[in-house]
């Protein structure tokens, strides 16, 4: 069984002051796997009094000894690997073998990224006649989700670290325990006591005290736009920085040159995988009319070819849906794209034959769907495929801006230069052309209410640091 009942403050392991205690569930099984204790206003008190007392220490430490502190927690999490990609296949699903390669793996290269940045940025330079220097923002409050759970504490932490700031960490209470892990990479790497702080809970507890604190300096959320709204609006008060990643309906556009079988398995295969829970999955495939019953077959073959099973079984493709709440979600948005007229085309409502117990949903392909249904605007978060016929790019680039998320975007072409022309297009933050993968050094982030910030690489180092101007030094 797992213990997440202790919070993570001042370099300690502490009980939380009178916090709840919740079960920890694993979604293949739905069976009992853990607690999980769910902090109050006063855990966040402490860890961010901790934070404070550490930061005036911590930003002065130099460039390369940062680079060194780094370097020692790329050792330590290594140490952990294996440890970490099973709890991650236990309390989300992530099958074993994409657990310990992506969702692992992606913790690792947020580490290095981070090293990568602080040796390239220019923490000083002159600037007219004023000399200017990035010097690191305050405290930071950290708000991380389920979906890639130690990809997005990953790209936090390392971040705010290189920065030269301190921090509180509230991770989901759903899957805590990778978060509880990755604090024991930490201290064994000799993070100084109060400089990185853990308190688990819940959003309406920990989260809005973080986001409402005066002593916190930034915000840094990804979640729902929901939440995030509901983050923004607390930190209002306090005129705190806030960084969002936040909800996506990113777009496929598919050119009538593109390799059609590449390319509509590709873009299946990208949206299937990790079943789905992916703010940047292309869960909208544009396809041309004279190609859309060749692009719907090819999905729906995709779709049956894509095996749900269990984390530990060398034949699954993709786990479960983290919970029961997520599952039911899905489900619920399948029945309505049928009712509103979209047809299925391989997939659709129930769990998979033999996968009655844990919350697995069906790889599942719709046709006949139009860019106002239910299923084109909201974001699933399950293996759920759209596919929309256009008459020409002009409404492809049209239906793939007319979302209220501008997250990712996807274009295949029959070359480089004419995918380009689309994704110079897209009101997108990022756009992905012919299958190419993501770039840790690039900036990650989006447009519209797919939030605010770029997380990843230099960019992403840049949202902790505040920049001052000193004149007359020059």
């Amino acid at each position: 069984m797992y213990d997440c009942t202790k919070n993570y403050i001042n370099g300690e392991w502490v009980d939380s002051i009178g916090g709840s205690t919740h079960d920890i569930i694993n979604p293949s099984t739905e069976e009992i796997i853990g607690r999980v204790s769910f902090g109050k206003s006063e855990d966040v008190d402490l860890a961010v009094k901790a934070a404070q007392s550490a930061f005036g220490q911590y930003s002065q430490w130099s460039v390369n000894q940062r680079l060194e502190l780094l370097e020692k927690i790329v050792s330590a999490f290594k140490a952990r690997w294996d440890e970490i990609a099973a709890a991650i296949s236990s309390e989300m699903g992530a099958p074993a073998p994409f657990s310990l390669r992506a969702q692992t793996g992606s913790g690792l290269g947020h580490l290095r990224a981070a090293i990568a940045a602080l040796q390239e940025l220019k923490l000083e330079e002159s600037i007219g006649k004023s000399t200017v220097i990035r010097e690191p923002v305050g405290v930071c409050g950290l708000i991380t989700p389920w979906n890639w759970p130690i990809n997005q504490i990953a790209c936090k932490v390392a971040p705010a670290l290189a920065a030269g700031c301190t921090m509180v960490l509230k991770p989901s209470e759903i899957a805590p325990v990778n978060a509880t892990l990755f604090a024991e990479v930490l201290d064994a790497a000799g993070v100084p006591a109060g400089v990185f702080n853990l308190v688990h809970g819940d959003g309406p507890g920990v989260g809005a005290s973080l986001s409402s604190h005066e002593g916190i300096d930034m915000m840094s959320f990804t979640g729902s736009t929901r939440a995030g709204v509901l983050v923004a609006r607390a930190a209002a008060d306090t005129v705190k920085r806030v960084t969002q990643e936040l909800g996506g309906k990113s777009a496929n556009v598919i050119l009538e040159s593109a390799p059609l079988k590449e390319a509509v398995t590709s873009g299946a295969h990208n949206l299937f995988h990790n079943s789905g829970q992916s703010c940047n999955a292309p869960s909208r495939m544009l396809v041309p009319e004279s190609l859309y019953g060749q692009a719907v077959a090819i999905a729906a073959e995709t779709a049956a070819a894509t095996r749900p099973g269990h984390p530990d079984d060398p034949e699954t493709d993709i786990g479960p849906v983290v919970s029961e709440a997520q599952f039911e979600k899905i489900q619920g948005l399948i029945e309505a794209g049928i009712e509103e007229g979209a047809k299925v085309a391989a997939g659709g409502p129930g769990k998979p034959e033999g996968l009655e117990t844990g919350y697995f949903v069906r790889p599942t392909v719709f046709r006949d769907v139009n860019n106002s249904m239910t299923i084109a605007r909201e974001e699933i978060f399950g293996p759920v495929l759209c596919i929309i016929p256009y008459s020409d790019i002009d409404e492809a680039v049209a239906m793939a801006n007319d979302s209220e998320y501008g997250l990712s975007g996807y274009v295949w072409g029959g070359s480089t230069e004419e995918a380009m022309q689309v994704a110079r297009r897209l009101r997108t933050g990022m756009v992905h052309l012919n299958g190419a993968p993501t770039d840790v050094m690039a900036p990650f982030g989006g447009y519209k209410k797919s939030g605010n910030g770029r997380e990843w690489g230099v960019m992403g180092l840049e949202d902790f640091l505040e920049v001052k101007a000193i004149m007359g030094a020059a």
